[in-house]
């Protein structure tokens, strides 16, 4: 360890500059209205911590609202998407079929798509199926995703196919297979899914900007961002609003990155 330290350094110097940015959010949040944000040189802990500006956004905005709704929709788009990506991703990875390569080329190719081209046909169609604030129209163009399917092809092909020979022999179908050996399988890649999913869905801003237009229905990244008029850019109240937002992505995070570990699908196979 000692011939390292100066890696350790390096390191350690970087993950600082790197959670400045966020230790900073959190000390501005803490900051009383006394104190000026804007000193220099720069505060980083308040002198009088107070956990008043949390209080008085949470009372005077329907924040409880807008988690419950940034909730509902994260929750369902991971679910939807890890459904969604396995079930494409599956046959493209383990079936034999006509066309299949480029079938798969055609799907990544549209990661070079930015959102901002296919926005309007998006919002065009939700306006069309009657989606517009409705979680259902939040939800819409994240149920798939070019990304999601190319990760868990990849992981798919990773199973060895001796496990998948057994369990046809055992008589599972392909359904059943998808199912009880595959999924288990690659579960690191479902869950490195799951948190990129909930990360993209919960801190997106534009499409529920564009889809939304009732309060009731607003996001968080909606919600913070009606502190900018209510308060008149207090930054304190507009700072604990962001940490409540991102509460919950750190809490998944540190939650879900316990299950990333490799998992023992070819421990039973010789060779």
């Amino acid at each position: 360890m000692g011939k390292n330290w100066g890696i350790y350094v390096l390191l350690g110097a970087i993950a600082f500059v790197m959670l400045l940015p966020l230790l900073w959010l959190i000390s501005t949040s803490l900051k009383s209205a006394t104190e000026n944000i804007f000193a220099f040189p720069p505060q980083l802990l308040p002198s009088q911590p107070t956990f008043q500006n949390f209080v008085r956004v949470w009372e005077t905005n329907p924040f409880g609202r807008y988690l419950f709704n940034s909730t509902v929709v994260a929750v369902l788009t991971v679910s939807l998407n890890l459904l969604f990506c396995s079930l494409a991703a599956y046959p493209l990875a383990r079936l034999d079929f006509q066309g299949r390569d480029l079938i798969f080329a055609g799907i990544v190719s549209t990661i070079m798509i930015p959102f901002q081209i296919v926005m309007i046909p998006l919002y065009i169609l939700t306006v069309q199926l009657g989606l517009r604030n409705t979680y259902l129209g939040l939800i819409l163009p994240n149920l798939a995703s070019a990304f999601g399917i190319f990760l868990l092809r990849q992981a798919f092909q990773g199973v060895p196919k001796e496990l998948a020979e057994v369990a046809r022999i055992d008589g599972c179908t392909e359904l059943g297979l998808w199912w009880h050996v595959m999924l288990p399988s690659v579960r690191p890649a479902l869950i490195t899914l799951a948190i990129f999913v909930f990360i993209g869905s919960w801190s997106d801003f534009l499409w529920p900007l564009i889809v939304l237009d009732r309060p009731e229905y607003y996001t968080l990244p909606l919600g913070v961002a009606t502190l900018a008029g209510t308060f008149s850019l207090d930054w304190r109240l507009i700072a604990a609003g962001s940490v409540i937002s991102i509460i919950p992505v750190l809490l998944f995070f540190v939650f879900m990155q316990r299950y990333i570990v490799p998992t023992d699908s070819s421990s039973g196979v010789k060779g």
